[in-house]
């Protein structure tokens, strides 16, 4: 299976995750999936009072320097590190 491949795997796995996971993962999730499937910010930034948005373009932006490749591998180990996190909670 090629990288491509398995980003797309994990992107469907991580709509099976639970909402209770942190606004900081969530934000990591986004900005790599942006930048993997996107690539650099090409959108201007969301006003002030637009919080969420202005968040999400933030994290986006944070990742603009990471290849397509590098921004799925980090969205696919942060998938699996959230899968393993929801299975320790409902374990314990």
């Amino acid at each position: 299976m090629g990288l491509k491949e398995e980003f797309e795997e994990y992107a469907e796995k991580a709509k099976a995750l639970p909402e209770t996971i942190s606004n900081e993962s969530k934000l990591i999730l986004y900005a790599n999936y942006k930048q993997a499937t996107v690539g650099p910010v090409n959108i201007t930034r969301p006003g002030m009072f637009s919080i969420k948005d202005r968040a999400k373009w933030d994290a986006w932006k944070l990742a603009e320097g990471k290849s397509t490749d590098e921004a799925m591998s980090d969205y696919i180990t942060k998938v699996k590190q959230l899968q393993e996190e929801v299975a320790a909670s409902v374990a314990a």
